[in-house]
């Protein structure tokens, strides 16, 4: 009896003495500085997952472009440098081109998500380059041409160009150079504010919002219409990384990944309006191209992003297979009319 007591005790000693499962952690950086609507819209979902993950999983922030560099993250992240990144798909579109199935569309995360969008992009960025693709943050937000001068137009209502010392980035390039026949001066984000007041460039293309975060309003005068493109800003993680995490800590993630594209949606749009009339209540002035001249420029922003998606893709593994899908769950049609 004593011996049996004995081993009774010793083992709940020990199932006392079992130690409870350790916090996971993930590192993580962002593509831009902290001020910007965009990086405090990723710093938001941190927020979110670490509530939510308080004894489960955690996400430890490193910091943005200094503490690697904007281009850099994509295969920091992918080299396992770093757990989780937040960037523009477009900062590793050489790698997956895939990604100008974002650029071009005209739906949302939700809508992506529901027809399946999300989780093709998903297995490309797993096959193609050991990422996970967690979730697409802050879409519905299109992008605008802002200028210095009034901008000019022809006898038909076409944009003019000439002479435009336009900021150009791998984004719009397709568009700005193969059809508006811009010759384009290629800046980083973090050095236009210095070029527009040195006057190295006076129009550039930018989103809807953000530009007062970073002060570009101080030189752009004019805001062009219609809007075209939509923001590719996502979170990718590492595979390795998140093959290692429990199933606790991947639903967590997911779960608040998924919750977080739908409210991104909804506060950045909100934020539209407020710059939109913070913009015009300071000066900014709204110009718009009509008619033929605006279909045919919201069809030329689409149509060379997916002509530059599907000659990139042609040169890779798999080349233009996933094409044609990419464009069905990406872009409604009967919603660009």
């Amino acid at each position: 009896m004593k011996m049996k007591l004995m081993a009774s005790l010793l083992a709940g000693a020990t199932l006392v003495a079992a130690p409870l499962k350790a916090e996971e952690t993930i590192s993580a950086v962002h593509a831009f500085s902290e001020t910007l609507i965009y990086t405090k819209s990723f710093l938001s979902f941190v927020d979110k997952v670490n509530e939510a993950g308080k004894g489960v999983i955690q996400i430890d922030v490193r910091g943005g472009p200094e503490a690697i560099g904007m281009f850099q993250q994509p295969d920091a992240v992918r080299d396992g440098v770093v757990d989780m990144v937040y960037t523009p798909g477009s900062f590793y579109g050489g790698a997956l081109p895939e990604k100008d199935a974002m650029v071009a569309s005209n739906l949302t995360a939700i809508e992506t998500r529901e027809n399946g969008g999300i989780a093709l992009i998903d297995q490309i960025h797993q096959e193609k380059m050991g990422l996970k693709y967690l979730g697409w943050f802050d879409s519905g937000v299109c992008y605008n041409l802002w200028t210095r001068e009034e901008p000019k137009f022809d006898a038909e209502g076409n944009l003019e160009v000439e002479g435009l010392k336009l900021r150009g980035n791998n984004v719009y390039n397709a568009f700005f150079t193969n059809y508006l026949g811009a010759q384009v001066i290629d800046l980083p984000t973090g050095e236009v504010y210095s070029a527009l007041q040195r006057g190295v460039v006076d129009a550039t293309g930018w989103t809807q919002i953000g530009l007062i975060d970073l002060k570009w309003n101080e030189f752009l005068n004019y805001r062009i219409e219609p809007c075209f493109f939509s923001t590719d800003l996502g979170v990718i993680v590492n595979l390795e990384k998140w093959n290692s995490l429990s199933d606790d800590a991947k639903k967590i993630l997911q779960d608040v990944a998924i919750q977080h594209e739908k409210d991104s949606v909804a506060a950045l749009r909100t934020k539209r309006d407020e710059d939109f009339a913070a913009l015009e209540a300071s000066g900014m002035k709204v110009v718009s191209l009509e008619g033929e001249a605006k279909a045919k420029y919201l069809a030329a922003a689409r149509e060379k992003t997916w002509e530059r998606m599907k000659e990139v893709m042609a040169g890779q593994p798999g080349g233009t297979d996933n094409y044609d899908t990419l464009i069905e769950h990406f872009y409604d049609f009967d919603k660009a009319k």
